[in-house]
C-alpha cells in the first residue's frame, strides 16, 4: 500500500502544514506527537510521517504491519478532517509503540465534540455511506479501538492499537526488533497491559 519515499537527509519540511510536538525523529524513541492542520494535505502529511517513523522503528515498507498502521492512520486522519475540523484548529497525532513492541497505537484528537463514532461493535459493515467505511476497516485491523473525550480541552480522541504478532529479532539500536509478521485479525486477544484509555505524555 505504501511506497518508500525518496531517503531523507535526516529533517522533514513541516512549514506551514505541522507544527513539532515532539523531540527530533529518532530510531530509540517509541513515541511521535505532531500537530496538524485540519486539512487534507495535513492528513497526507500524518500518514507520510507515520510510515517514515514505523521504519525508524524497525517496522519496514512493505510489511504487513507498517502498511496496516499505516491505513489505520491514514483512516483516522482523513475522519479528524473531514468529521472533525473546527476552522483554524489543528488536529493531533501520536503514534506509540508499546514496551517489548507488542503493540503500535494510534491515537488522533480533533477539537469538535458534539460529532463522536460509533462504539466498537457498533459499526456496520454493510450498508455504509461512503464516508463511514473507514471506522470499517479501523475496527478489522486493529486488536481494540475507541474514543474518548480529549483531556486537554474540547473535542475527542480516537485511538486503535494493532497488534504485532510474529517478530524475527534483529538487534537494532535503541533495543528495537524488526517486525515481519501479519495482522492480528479483529477481535484478537490483545496483549496483556493493552488497555483503553489516552496513552500518557510523550
Amino acid at each position: 500500500m505504501t511506497s518508500n519515499p525518496a531517503r531523507h537527509s535526516g529533517t522533514v519540511q513541516l512549514t506551514g502544514t505541522a507544527h513539532r510536538l515532539s523531540t527530533a525523529l529518532g530510531p530509540s524513541d517509541p513515541s511521535f506527537a505532531m500537530r496538524f492542520t485540519s486539512t487534507p494535505r495535513g492528513a497526507r502529511l500524518a500518514r507520510r510521517l507515520a510510515a517514515v517513523r514505523l521504519d525508524a522503528w524497525g517496522i519496514p515498507y512493505g510489511t504487513t504491519p507498517h502498511d496496516a498502521v499505516v491505513l489505520i492512520v491514514d483512516e483516522l486522519a482523513t475522519n479528524a478532517v473531514v468529521h472533525g475540523r473546527v476552522p483554524g484548529r489543528d488536529f493531533e497525532f501520536r503514534l506509540h509503540l508499546a514496551a517489548r513492541a507488542v503493540t503500535v497505537r494510534v491515537e488522533v484528537g480533533d477539537t469538535r465534540g458534539e460529532r463522536v463514532p460509533p462504539r466498537p461493535g457498533a459499526v456496520r459493515s454493510a450498508g455504509l455511506a461512503e464516508s463511514g467505511r473507514g471506522l470499517v476497516l479501523v475496527e478489522r485491523l486493529a486488536a481494540r479501538w475507541g474514543w474518548h473525550p480529549r483531556a486537554e480541552g474540547p473535542g475527542k480522541t480516537v485511538w486503535a492499537e494493532y497488534a504485532l504478532p510474529h517478530w524475527v529479532t534483529e538487534t537494532q539500536e535503541g533495543g528495537t526488533e524488526r517486525a515481519r509478521g501479519t495482522a492480528a485479525p479483529a477481535g484478537a486477544e490483545a496483549p496483556a497491559g493493552a488497555e483503553g484509555g489516552a496513552v500518557g505524555d510523550l
